[in-house]
């Protein structure tokens, strides 16, 4: 440790919001050099590198190959796919000294697709399997927690090349398959959910999420099984109701009801018979979705009253358009919307033209909103809210959108019982592609009969540097760093405390003796004292510490347990032969 190229500091940094990000520059692994930017210094490059070579022992054992692209891209490719502009603000765009358009890659979708079809043209090529571990870039509005949520990151990017939709489903069960494996070696806790495709398009997509009280991801799981990332739970919609019987729609003053629940109870107050509640009452919130060319448009959300639009599921929902709110300007824009009485009569008109699309407002409700559903609603006046007013009957939305909360209880869309919410990590997205990019692209291959075929594709990221970060946050203590033994940057911790040339010599024979057993070991020979020592050991991490200290004089050396915290004495004679063996076992 006198040459090793750390400092541990003993107060956490300004920017620290989770304990994976404090821990890890605090024990000198890495160092801030912008927001979302960081620095690897040796200890932590070392670690980092353990999970990549986790992640590509997997890899290859499926047959997978491993290649590299740069990680600055020309623009053409993406402009085919849309995803120059799809992207919006995410993607850094810069251009050469000739004012070409380049970018630095968030993913590699086009690169791979390109690659094959350069050099691979018939169906006998395939089942064909390509991975990358490389930096990325994606330009976080709100970059935060450390390596989280980066700007620039590293990543293992996998692509799987099928004929067909057979081999498609295979492939994608082979990553998955490496997938656990690989998660499993990591070793913290994870689940696999139900997810959406978002910006990469595709179907059948799954996460793998390591479970995290400070996770930015919110799951859902069932006790029958069920398991999806909140954006991709789909809830069942109620049957249709027959309306014949109901009766007509009928404006009533209601003043004085900004919120539901005062709205309830004026409710309750004209209508004592109908004991309403928030969920009779229909909530019409109304948001500006901006897309990637810059053109706006509003949405109007219906939704039952004791609901919230959840942002996320929302943001999910509607990529790659970004949502905004629905301010001053734009109600003045349209003023058949009355803030706080917004109805259903005065959103979506069908297929509007003219000056009537100017001022048309799309309407999609909520699954819970089928035809013959009894609402309590705004009657787009000032002070007035519309009673009984029947979806199919008196409005038609112009379609259904999913995006309400989710909230512990509720059942889960498969029947298997009712959900509770967890928080996660993202840690690694598979996905079946299909065709989108080798339409896109034009990546054909000659099928069994000669004839043309569209190759299918499966893409399969893991968040290398984020992995990182997720083990550290599930293995942390108080007192700092605890890594499992496969990603620890060094197996032993030899510490020389105390004075004298005897306890540093002696204790620098104990680690070159385990270095030459094969085990990783650092020497903590400075000029510092006891607690230094320990606090250093303790912040770091190291999976076993090895005491040299004062039991030299009495023989014994003490055995620390990073994880479990327990110490016991060693014959120092027999010290090394007794930790080789235990870590053979």
């Amino acid at each position: 440790m006198s040459k090793l190229f750390v400092r541990t500091l003993r107060e956490d940094p300004a920017d620290a919001e989770v304990p994976s990000h404090r821990w890890l520059v605090r024990a000198g692994y890495i160092r801030r050099v912008a927001p979302g930017i960081y620095s690897w210094l040796p200890l932590g490059l070392a670690v980092l590198q353990r999970v990549e070579q986790i992640v590509r022992q997997e890899m290859d054992a499926i047959g997978a190959q491993e290649v590299r692209f740069p990680a600055l891209l020309p623009r053409e490719p993406y402009e085919a796919t849309n995803r120059w502009t799809e992207y919006g603000a995410n993607l850094f765009r810069l251009q050469d000294r000739r004012e070409n358009d380049l970018l630095l890659g968030p993913t590699h979708e086009e690169m791979f697709t390109l690659l094959v079809k350069d050099l691979y043209s018939s169906y006998k090529d395939l089942p064909l399997a390509l991975y990358q571990v490389q930096t990325k870039y994606r330009d976080e509005a709100r970059p935060r927690a450390g390596l989280l949520r980066g700007r620039e990151f590293v990543m293992k990017d996998s692509y799987s090349f099928d004929v067909d939709d057979a081999g498609l489903e295979e492939s994608y069960q082979r990553h998955r398959e490496a997938y656990i494996k690989i998660f499993d070696r990591l070793g913290f806790d994870y689940v696999i959910v139900q997810a959406t495709s978002g910006a990469m398009g595709g179907s059948a997509s799954e996460e793998f999420l390591a479970v995290a009280a400070n996770g930015e991801d919110t799951f859902v799981r069932s006790p029958g099984g069920y398991a999806a990332n909140v954006e991709a739970v789909r809830v069942a919609a109620p049957d249709a109701i027959d309306f014949a019987d109901l009766p007509a729609a009928h404006v009533e003053n209601t003043p004085d009801t900004p919120t539901i629940d005062t709205l309830v109870a004026v409710a309750r107050e004209k209508f004592p018979d109908r004991d309403y509640a928030a969920s009779d009452t229909l909530k019409n919130v109304v948001f500006l979705l901006r897309h990637p060319d810059g053109r706006t448009e509003p949405l109007a959300i219906g939704l039952p009253g004791d609901r919230e639009v959840d942002a996320k599921r929302l943001e999910a929902a509607v990529e790659p358009a970004v949502v905004e709110a629905f301010g001053g300007t734009e109600f003045a824009r349209f003023p058949q919307l009355v803030k706080g009485y917004i109805g259903p009569q005065a959103l979506g008109v069908g297929d509007a033209e003219g000056e009537a699309a100017a001022v048309r407002v799309r309407y999609l409700v909520d699954p819970r909103v089928v035809p013959g559903t009894s609402w309590v609603t705004g009657a787009n006046e000032p002070g007035k809210h519309v009673f009984d007013l029947v979806c199919g009957r008196d409005f038609t939305p112009d379609g259904v959108l999913d995006v309400a909360e989710i909230r512990p209880g509720d059942p889960a869309p498969d029947g298997s019982g009712p959900l509770e919410l967890a928080r996660g990590i993202e840690m690694g997205h598979i996905f079946q592609l299909g065709r989108k990019y080798a339409d896109a692209l034009g990546l054909k291959v000659l099928d069994a009969n000669g004839k043309q075929a569209t190759v299918t594709m499966g893409s399969y990221g893991i968040g290398v540097s984020r992995a990182v970060a997720a083990v550290a946050e599930s293995t942390c203590d108080d007192k700092g760093l605890c890594w499992p033994r496969e990603l620890a940057p060094f197996d032993v911790h030899v510490l020389a405390t105390g004075k004298g040339d005897e306890i540093l010599a002696k204790a620098t024979e104990i680690a070159e003796s385990l270095t030459q057993q094969g085990i990783r070991v650092l020497l903590d020979d400075r000029k510092a004292s006891p607690g230094v020592k320990f606090a250093d050991a303790e912040i770091m991490g190291m999976p076993t510490s090895v005491v040299v200290g004062r039991g030299l004089a009495e023989g014994v050396v003490e055995l620390r347990d990073r994880r479990t915290g327990e110490k016991r004495e060693l014959p120092v004679d027999d010290c090394v032969t007794q930790i080789v063996a235990e870590f053979q076992r």
